[in-house]
């Protein structure tokens, strides 16, 4: 029975520090107050969000340190709800942080194929280039998502667009073995441009 006991004391133990930390059911709505509207946004917190706009419009578009809007940390997190909301409520998906983030480009980088496609319907740039040297379809490609990378083809983004490290999209694609996103008539080309690399 010496065992049993054992169990008994390290489950009791763990129910004491559970309840130090606090659980989260009484602690959530307290602390939603002191959230930022930015991270309600990444949180997908739609009601919050919106009770915070009718409180102040002004921060429909506010950017924060990094010049990231609540519409950028929702595209960010994949919270699709909340991009909609605030798309819906006027929200400038075109605004581009400091280091030339975009919604899209978050969008791209986490593989929120939804949120791209919503994004781009609200005439978004699609080949926007980052700090990173990056484009909406690069990111796609390097997280291998291949659902955003078809989206943003079919939009048109551009495949030749190179980054900083002197990868284009379709030369990224062939390399990490992306026979699905590609165009199969420009295979040879693209094979011969990544021997001459």
């Amino acid at each position: 029975g010496d065992n049993k006991h054992k169990q008994r004391h390290v489950c009791h133990s763990t129910a004491l520090t559970n309840k130090q930390r606090g659980n989260e059911v009484s602690v959530r709505p307290a602390t939603l107050d002191s959230l930022s509207m930015h991270q309600l946004a990444a949180q997908g917190e739609v009601s919050q969000v919106a009770a915070r706009l009718s409180k102040d419009s002004s921060l429909l578009s506010r950017q924060d340190e990094r010049g990231f809007t609540p519409l950028m940390w929702a595209a960010a997190f994949g919270e699709k709800a909340v991009v909609d909301f605030l798309l819906e409520k006027g929200a400038d998906p075109k605004t581009i942080a400091r280091e030339r983030e975009s919604a899209l480009t978050l969008a791209s980088s986490g593989g929120y194929v939804d949120i791209v496609e919503s994004l781009l319907r609200h005439g978004v740039d699609i080949n926007t280039y980052d700090w990173n040297g990056g484009t909406p379809l690069l990111y796609a490609v390097r997280g291998n998502h291949v659902k955003c990378v078809e989206a943003l083809l079919a939009k048109g983004a551009d495949m030749t667009i190179e980054s900083d490290s002197g990868y284009s999209p379709m030369a990224l694609a062939v390399a990490l073995g992306h026979k699905k996103s590609m165009n199969h008539a420009a295979l040879p080309d693209i094979l011969w441009m990544i021997r001459t690399c």
